[in-house]
């Protein structure tokens, strides 16, 4: 069987260079890296996968992969509870996990089996990566046991944990409609992330529901950052002064708007009620308080965590996922429109 040292004396190159083309690495020159998959084609070269799964099965790291991290997500400790909860659990095992923090460009130049075999991962925690993402693309052609959170894909080595977004938010935009508001907004974050896709849906089906029309004006995107709710606020609420009521598909954007309905002087809960999503920290310290669908990310890591040791220790299970449920707070920012 063809080696790594005989592609290199075939081509000319060195082994680095060969190991580095035949995994997939971005600093390879494509007509070397050409010229080595045919040679390594000619002499019918194999990786040798038994030797490195023999690495990998005797491997206790886990990796926790999340994306773009940033200074300007301190407000939200969704993240944090999630990696309290999956460090908590993963303290009563003999696994221990490093954090790897990625980019869309980032997946780009290394590919998902380049990072779990230079880190030796038994298995890996996904979180806050887009659907169409490279690593989402990847996960299940990399065979290793993944767990993903807010992500909804399913394989023979693949879980998930989510909570159940679809009835909460129903049951916030239907307590809205409860309290005599019917036009009735909606801030969405983005268009290629699960938890914006599943919120959008079901914000249209309480509507349909309640036999409301959605207007395709009242929804708009806030990029799930404070500023990007703000500014998308502002032409809302000036060009439609007849919304009453604004679901956030997050607590961060839900302050934007309440930033921006305080710069328009419109008096909230008495002239507009918003309601966020996620129950951060910071929502019941605001003025006023912020109404909120609360989730459990803390739950929601140890319940991953525990789903992904399972994976790797090969206990067989029938579920393919757990939904943790949510819960609405309610506090000062929503009220009956009189």
């Amino acid at each position: 069987m063809a080696t790594l040292k005989d592609i290199s004396k075939h081509t000319g190159y060195s082994i680095t260079t060969v190991s580095r083309a035949l995994n997939g690495y971005f600093d390879v020159n494509e007509e070397t890296r050409k010229r080595i998959l045919q040679a390594a084609e000619e002499l019918n070269y194999s990786p040798n996968l038994s030797a490195r799964n023999l690495v990998n099965q005797g491997s206790k790291t886990i990796g926790i992969l999340i994306n773009d991290l940033k200074v300007e997500s301190a407000k939200d400790n969704f993240m944090f509870k999630n990696l309290c909860g999956i460090s908590d659990l993963l303290g009563e095992t003999d696994f221990e996990f490093v954090l790897l923090s990625t980019t869309t460009t980032k997946q780009k130049n290394k590919n998902l089996q380049q990072i779990v075999a230079e880190r030796q991962l038994a298995g890996i925690i996904i979180e806050g990566l887009k659907t169409d993402d490279p690593y989402i693309m990847e996960i299940k052609e990399c065979n290793i046991p993944a767990v993903l959170i807010d992500i909804p894909i399913e394989g023979e080595n693949i879980k998930y944990v989510t909570s159940n977004q679809l009835e909460s938010v129903k049951h916030a935009v239907k307590y809205l409609h409860r309290l005599n508001h019917r036009n009735i907004a909606y801030m969405n974050g983005t268009s290629n992330t699960h938890v914006s896709k599943i919120r959008t849906y079901s914000y249209l089906q309480a509507l349909e529901e309640l036999g409301i029309v959605p207007n395709p004006d009242y929804m708009v995107d806030g990029n799930f950052t404070e500023e990007g709710a703000k500014k998308a606020a502002l032409p809302l609420l000036l060009s439609h002064p007849e919304v009453t009521a604004i679901f956030c598909a997050s607590d961060v954007m839900a302050l934007g708007v309440l930033s921006c309905a305080r710069e328009l002087g419109i008096k909230v809960p008495e002239q507009l009620s918003i309601i966020g999503f996620d129950n951060i920290l910071i929502s019941e310290y605001v003025y006023p308080p912020l109404t909120t669908v609360s989730q459990f990310p803390y739950e929601m890591g140890k319940a991953a965590a525990h789903m992904l040791v399972g994976l790797i220790n090969g206990v067989v299970t029938e579920e393919s996922f757990i939904e943790i449920k949510n819960e609405l707070i309610i506090r000062g920012t929503t009220a009956p429109l009189t």
